[in-house]
């Protein structure tokens, strides 16, 4: 008899929270044959590399220098992880004054829309002349694009809490703050992770186009030099190594994702 255990005063099966799901192999069979018609359309068509060139052209320029590019790979991801720090601690900060003081939400989504429909390609080039080549301004302009979608997630968890739940905790007098920690956080969890997935692989893209706009260091950099050489290959092999990262990005954020919520996905098993 397999052994059980007990959450939340839920009896589950064991072995149905640990089932491992069957590999799939279909992704990377996939990758596979596009990369093989990608090669086969280059060569039958004979197009230059200069203008679309064969995989093999990328991974050997890749491989050939993969340091260059996994170095120029982590000042990027460095600055990315740096902005979205910051992104999520502003936008959640910003929501948790929304929720305690209700009268504050109109200016501050009306600054935060503004903030967002304004083009990051026009505010990196005078964040660079103020700041300078350095990090700070690839920081801040990730942090303005990971921002405004992690406050409208947040306002929307904080909001989502179930009205009986709410009235059972004002029966018993709670106040603001014990309301806020008991209830309004733990349901915002889940959509906070949500706008993670989103803005944690937006973030390098923000990193890359401020380094595009100057930078003495990262992928951006990389691209750009590529671009104006037209060196195809390396713009190609710098592109997978920031898709690499992305994906390596939103693979730890679900994965944090599935050790912080653990409960709540068990809960939602057993309902």
């Amino acid at each position: 008899m397999a052994s059980e255990e007990v959450i939340k005063g839920v009896t589950l099966p064991q072995p149905a929270l640990n089932r491992r799901r069957p590999r799939n192999w279909s992704g990377v069979g996939l990758l596979v044959g596009a990369f093989l018609l990608w090669e086969t359309a280059v060569r039958l068509t004979d197009t230059p590399a200069y203008l679309f060139p064969a995989p093999t052209a990328v991974f050997g320029y890749l491989f050939s220098h993969l340091g260059d590019l996994l170095l120029a790979g982590g000042v990027t991801f460095l600055e990315a992880v740096a902005g979205l720090i910051l992104g999520t601690a502003v936008g959640l900060a910003l929501a948790v004054l929304i929720t305690f003081w209700q009268q504050l939400e109109q200016g501050v989504m009306s600054l935060a829309i503004l903030i967002k429909s304004t083009p990051i390609i026009a505010i990196a080039p005078i964040l660079t002349i103020w700041l300078g080549f350095g990090p700070a301004p690839k920081v801040i302009v990730t942090a303005l694009l990971t921002f405004f979608p992690v406050l409208i997630n947040a306002l929307t968890g904080f909001r989502s809490v179930d009205g009986a739940l709410l009235d059972w905790l004002h029966s018993l007098n709670a106040t603001p703050q014990e309301i806020f920690l008991q209830a309004r956080w733990p349901g915002a969890r889940p959509f906070l992770f949500a706008a993670l997935r989103v803005v944690g692989p937006l973030a390098l893209i923000g990193a890359v186009v401020a380094e595009w706009m100057g930078a003495s260091s990262g992928l951006g950099r990389t691209m750009w030099l590529a671009y104006t050489n037209l060196n195809t290959p390396a713009l190609f092999a710098a592109v997978f190594i920031l898709t690499g990262l992305s994906t390596a990005v939103y693979q730890t954020i679900v994965w944090l994702e599935k050790r912080f919520l653990f409960w709540d996905l068990a809960t939602d098993y057993a309902d």
